[in-house]
């Protein structure tokens, strides 16, 4: 089946904002197209904890006071929902979080990399990928948009 027709089959990963593939296959490699914190079918852009599930908000440092949600929220629960986008595309795919090998990671503001860190340690316990890390002065389609990671996987064989 061609990466055009899988894709079609997979409706809970992120999708594109424009005409492009959410990821594709080559050979043993899945190359993701960049992942960001909005869902095009109803428009939602995560802004904070309360546009993620209260347990993922829990788990990521809701912490319930104000000063410091208002703060660190909207990078940690964009963290939370790229990552976890990522973590469906690739297992949509046959494959685990194990299996990416490379991330870019781009930035509105790089003080933001603790925060997005801490989270991605969740979806990668024991090893992380081989990364690059940059700070860009925008990121489609607003403002609100403060990051967005793409993934590179390796799939060798086909899991049974």
């Amino acid at each position: 089946m061609g990466a055009s027709e899988d894709q079609t089959l997979v409706t809970d990963i992120p999708q594109p904002l424009a005409r492009y593939a959410p990821y594709r296959r080559a050979g043993e490699f899945v190359f993701l197209s960049g992942v960001i914190a909005v869902n095009p079918a109803t428009g939602l852009i995560v802004k904070g904890f309360d546009d993620i599930s209260a347990d993922a908000a829990r788990l990521i440092g809701r912490t319930g006071e104000f000063s410091v949600d208002i703060k660190q929220g909207p990078i940690l629960a964009q963290s939370w929902y790229v990552l976890d986008g990522i973590r469906r595309t690739v297992e949509s795919v046959g494959g685990r979080m194990s299996d990416v090998q490379r991330l870019v990671q781009y930035f509105r503001n790089l003080d933001h990399f603790p925060c997005y860190s801490s989270v991605r340690r969740l979806f990668f316990p024991d090893a992380a990928p081989a990364s690059t890390v940059v700070q860009v002065s925008a990121l489609l389609p607003t403002d609100d948009i403060l990051i967005e990671v793409e993934a590179t996987v390796y799939l060798p064989n086909p899991r049974v």
